[in-house]
């Protein structure tokens, strides 16, 4: 069955779990669909066929014995190269790391491991996940396989593509300002990014990050599905004790009524007519479901909660990445670089520590706003995605990218999960609708986004054009 790469990671596994198909058959359907589009979107920057039929065998052999294999049986997925995995470079897009080899896997990689996936290969980022868009000198560029005229999104490009493109079933991907959501929705398909706390993260192969980093990364899944963003949160969610931060809450939570709360200009966003008529369409979506939708004015504060976001995560150790920046020489992260370096420059000294204080005020005022509705639904962007590098025209070009992002800038900064799902493609670009949650409520995002999902969304995967 060479078209497997085009099932839904939920549907294959099911299938190598009977045993109708192996998870060979499966691993060489992958890897056929990769050598013929890889070259075309690049999405992958590395891959070792090898390794890759090597692991899938050992599951055959293990479901041939009875044994339990895991929920994602067999199932292909792509892992981004800041992410470590053993006897893998996390090179993190930056030729200052391409040679730091990971001698053991993050607890992401690992709980997919025991899950049963395949790792299929290596996902490319820009330099030091810096940007929306994904290049850097050591990997080169990605392509979006749906409108190569837009960018992938970033920092988590590489995946998003391959996942579009049929290259793996999910894509594993980190977000601490967008990096996972704005991909999806650049992409077309769809991207999770859960609770601070919820998946267990960890970098032996690296020193301990900024405190602001720890506080508002997070790992997780993209896919062409709501059910395969459920399947992998359960996966990567298993504990494990490297990190501190990680809390072993139920995937499921209490029942609450199915009421939303709607928000076309959250924090005063200039929203474009076709974002305002994808967020209304998924509202009725909603409402057609059976849910409550209540349009609102504003949210509790967004735009602060960017600026703590900025503050935090630029606050702490900047010098040192302007430096490295300088000294890799790529010229997408030199622009980030000096595009920000006036905002670092006004922050006063202890901006880390006033930050933390405000943080806490702000994320509970959002904490007491979700306890009122199930879901919030807002913008993922402000516009649709953006034309590539559209962030290096210029700091007219950075401050118009920059502004568009607020939601994904401001919601790291409470740790709050919120899950970017694509609805239609309208001009050739992908439209779409950001579900955020109360903390460890993932499950809701989920379940509104499947209600909307349920009522049409743009096909995957797809052939990318030349």
């Amino acid at each position: 069955m060479s078209d497997l790469w085009r099932l839904q990671a939920s549907e294959l596994a099911r299938l190598i779990q009977k045993r109708k198909v192996s998870a060979r058959e499966a691993a060489q359907s992958a890897l056929g669909r990769l050598e013929a589009v890889n070259p075309i979107i690049h999405a992958i920057v590395e891959y070792r066929p090898d390794e890759v039929l090597a692991r899938a065998d050992d599951i055959d052999r293990a479901l041939a014995r009875g044994e339990v294999v895991g929920p994602l049986a067999g199932v292909p997925v792509t892992v981004k190269i800041n992410i470590d995995q053993a006897g893998f470079a996390t090179t993190n897009g930056t030729k200052l790391q391409k040679d730091l080899i990971a001698k053991v896997s993050s607890p992401a990689v690992s709980n997919l491991e025991k899950a049963g996936a395949v790792l299929l290969g290596r996902s490319n980022s820009p330099t030091f996940a810096l940007r929306w868009f994904t290049s850097n000198s050591l990997h080169g560029k990605t392509i979006n396989p749906r409108n190569s005229s837009l960018t992938p999104g970033g920092s988590s490009g590489g995946g998003a593509a391959a996942v579009t493109a049929g290259i793996g079933h999910v894509a594993l991907g980190t977000d601490i300002g967008g990096s996972v959501r704005y991909p999806a929705y650049a992409c077309g398909v769809h991207g999770l990014r859960p609770s601070f706390g919820r998946v267990p993260a960890f970098n032996a192969s690296s020193p301990e990050r900024a405190i602001g980093a720890q506080l508002m990364s997070a790992a997780g899944p993209m896919a062409r599905s709501i059910d395969d963003l459920g399947l992998s949160l359960a996966a990567l969610a298993a504990p494990d004790l490297r990190d501190p931060w990680h809390v072993a809450m139920p995937l499921i939570g209490a029942d609450v009524p199915l009421r939303a709360a709607l928000c076309l200009r959250p924090g005063g966003m200039a929203i474009t007519p076709e974002v305002e008529r994808g967020l209304i369409d998924a509202a009725r979506r909603l409402t057609d479901a059976g849910w409550t939708v209540e349009t609102i004015d504003d949210t509790p504060p967004m735009v602060e909660a960017g600026q703590l976001q900025e503050r935090l995560w630029l606050g702490d150790g900047f010098d040192a990445l302007a430096q490295a920046v300088a000294q890799d020489g790529d010229p997408g992260a030199a622009a980030v670089i000096a595009a920000v370096r006036a905002k670092v420059e006004s922050m006063p000294p202890d901006v880390v520590k006033t930050s933390l204080v405000r943080r806490t005020t702000i994320t509970r005022q959002w904490r007491e706003f979700l306890s009122q509705y199930a879901v919030l639904l807002v913008p993922v962007s402000s516009e649709t995605p953006f034309p590539d590098d559209l962030d290096r025209q210029g700091q007219a070009g950075f401050d118009r990218v920059w502004d568009a992002q607020l939601t994904m800038r401001a919601l790291p900064a409470m740790g709050l999960p919120a899950l970017a799902m694509t609805t239609d493609i309208v001009d050739g670009a992908p439209i779409g609708v950001q579900i955020v949650a109360a903390h460890f409520r993932e499950d809701l995002c989920l379940r509104a986004a499947k209600a909307i999902e349920e009522r049409g969304v743009p096909a995957s995967p797809v052939d990318p054009v030349a």
